[in-house]
């Protein structure tokens, strides 16, 4: 039983994610592959490892880039940094102007907190990077490999997040809008004002798409071990109560052979964690991957991967 329903033309974006070292950047690869048989497909890495440059044998940039050898599939490396930095080349006078008008801090006062990280502005830039790719539409399928699950969780729970963030500039931009209003008897609106408004129409544009099954599927990769198990329910725990429903989840790194003893022992070890799977995740479509013999990494590699996840 291999992954399936990646196909539907309606769905746009597929995420893939989990503990560090457990196969998502091979299963998102390998994804990639398999869809850019049918679709012209973008494969995304938010992971500042750049373990899918790795995984796929090629150099990745900060622009997006044809992969060499593969037809309809090309590459992009997000960099949270990057992002961050264009935000506030972007908008360092808006956010300066709401923080001038809005407190009673100096411009050294401004300086000095404006040259500190706003949290989680860097993963909101990077995935508006992704929102703006899908909504450009020259691409038919997004795919996603994510840093480890903490970072991945920052990243999708990021809008509600933001939304706050963004609720308390609008407060203090209130007050000033208020006080203006007392003393001079209008107001009028600037690019402040504008700034605010784009920023919760981008938190809204992500938390519609994450939260629509039809559009978005987020696909949970693990192992049969303990600390994985435990990290993948929290995982899926959180992303349901967040309003993204994980539907499928593969597991990877089964031993087969109990050719040797080492071999049958560590499969029987292995059995009692899939069954620990199969009652914990009884709702998801469960996928298994048989362990490899050589390192999945490489498009040929990747391809013969590719045939073990999918049904055909």
């Amino acid at each position: 039983m291999g992954l399936t329903g990646l196909k539907k033309d309606e769905l746009k974006l597929i995420l893939f994610g989990g503990k560090g070292g457990v196969g998502k950047t091979t299963c998102a690869s390998s994804t990639a592959l398999y869809l850019a048989e049918d679709f012209k497909t973008l494969l995304f890495s938010t992971d500042p490892a750049h373990s899918l440059a790795d995984s796929l044998g090629q150099e990745i940039e900060s622009e997006i880039k044809v992969v060499k050898g593969v037809k309809n599939l090309s590459v992009l490396q997000i960099s949270a940094e990057k992002a961050f930095s264009e935000f506030k080349m972007r908008y360092s006078s808006q956010i300066r102007k709401i923080l001038d008008t809005s407190t009673y801090l100096d411009e050294e006062d401004i300086n000095s907190i404006f040259a500190l990280p706003i949290p989680g502005v860097d993963e909101m830039m990077g995935f508006k990077t992704i929102l703006d790719a899908i909504e450009e539409a020259e691409f038919d399928k997004y795919i996603v490999d994510t840093a480890p699950t903490g970072h991945a969780l920052r990243l999708l729970t990021m809008p509600g997040l933001l939304d706050e963030w963004i609720k308390v500039m609008a407060k203090m931009r209130w007050k000033y809008k208020y006080m203006v209003t007392t003393f001079s008897g209008k107001y009028n609106p600037d690019d402040s004002d504008d700034f605010l408004l784009e920023m919760k129409r981008t938190v809204k544009r992500m938390e519609i798409l994450l939260k629509s099954s039809e559009r978005c599927e987020f696909v949970a990769v693990t192992i049969p071990e303990a600390m994985a198990i435990l990290e993948t329910e929290r995982l899926v725990n959180t992303l349901n109560k967040y309003g993204m429903k994980v539907r499928q989840l593969v597991v990877n790194n089964v031993h087969e052979s109990d050719n040797c003893e080492f071999c049958r022992k560590r499969r029987i070890s292995q059995e009692g964690y899939i069954s620990q799977i199969r009652e914990k995740f009884k709702d998801l479509r469960i996928v298994i991957v048989p362990l490899q013999p050589q390192e999945v990494k490489d498009i040929d590699v990747l391809n013969n991967f590719k045939e073990l996840l999918f049904e055909r």
